[in-house]
């Protein structure tokens, strides 16, 4: 197992992590800002670290990490979110006071390109399942790129439901496609055959064993054939983001795996709903295996201007 002095990044993110543990608070400050946007950048550049690797305390370092960023997280959207809603006549039109908004330009285009080159049709509903109070990717994919589809936006907390509609209010396009529901998405079912797509935020499932649940629920419930974006990270990205590896996600057929390099923290995986169970049963030995084959992609670097063309493709085999 790694121990943290075995390596300086991982050294960082535990002086860092020893710091933002200590803060009275998460909300939006000068020194919450600024701890989160040096655990940003310790953890952005390419990193080989494989955090399954990592010894037990370090584990429980990174799962109580991404609870602190996904609790810092939902209260700096909040605030912009309130800030947006109180303050401008059309919230919409000034999305780009939010400090991230280029990163949510820049993943949300990327989703956005992945998803049309595994996908023939334009899709008519998309759900995103943990939207928050500011849910800027279905803002932007619905203003920017997929101007006449209608998005379900699900949440299980519903002030955050309420401040998002107020944001969509104003705007006579928006409030008629999208819609907010306040749900647990494990209590949703037959509504998600529905969709053609289903989002599932890079915080819903704030580690694996909780996020496989949902996959699983998903898979149980989604129309055959209907396409899974999710969000996962790589590298030291991971003590930022619970990680979804392509073999978890039982029930679908893989299609591509991006891990972008710049800013955009996220990876990016697209799935296919299988029309099959996910599972077949090895004859004889009453046990159970997964599709054997997948196609994916890894992204090394993103550019807007290169229209994904740094892609180098591989299959993988179970």
């Amino acid at each position: 197992m790694v121990c943290p002095n075995s390596n300086p990044v991982v050294q960082k993110v535990c002086e860092l992590y020893e710091k933002i543990s200590r803060l009275e608070n998460l909300s939006p400050s000068k020194d919450v800002n600024m701890l989160f946007t040096e655990l940003v950048h310790t953890c952005m550049p390419p990193n080989p670290i494989d955090i399954s690797k990592l010894c037990q305390k370090i584990q429980e370092i990174r799962s109580h990490l991404i609870k602190l960023c996904g609790e810092a997280e939902g209260l700096l959207e909040s605030h912009f979110s309130k800030l947006l809603a109180t303050t401008y006549e059309n919230p919409l039109q000034h999305l780009d006071i939010f400090p991230y908004f280029d990163n949510y330009i820049k993943l949300s285009f990327l989703e956005y390109n992945i998803l049309t080159k595994n996908t023939t049709n334009i899709p008519q509903k998309i759900a995103f399942i943990g939207s928050g109070p500011l849910p800027l990717t279905s803002l932007v994919l619905a203003t920017k790129h997929l101007t006449s589809t209608y998005f379900h936006n699900y949440d299980i907390d519903v002030g955050a439901n309420s401040m998002a509609s107020a944001l969509v209010a104003a705007d006579p396009d928006m409030s008629n496609r999208m819609t907010f529901h306040t749900a647990d998405i494990m209590d949703v079912t037959c509504a998600l055959k529905d969709y053609d797509v289903v989002f599932l935020a890079a915080l819903v499932g704030m580690d694996k064993e909780d996020k496989v649940k949902v996959v699983d629920h998903l898979a149980k419930y989604m129309s055959p054939g209907a396409t899974l974006m999710l969000r996962s990270a790589h590298g030291a990205r991971a003590f930022l983001y619970p990680v979804l590896d392509p073999c978890d996600l039982r029930g679908f057929e893989v299609l591509w795996v991006y891990h972008p390099t710049d800013e955009v923290i996220n990876s990016v995986i697209i799935a296919r709903k299988l029309p099959i169970p996910c599972v077949q049963p090895l004859d004889g030995l009453g046990a159970y295996v997964l599709p054997s084959k997948c196609a994916c992609a890894e992204i090394h670097a993103f550019n807007p201007l290169n229209k994904m063309n740094l892609v180098e493709e591989f299959a993988l085999e179970e």
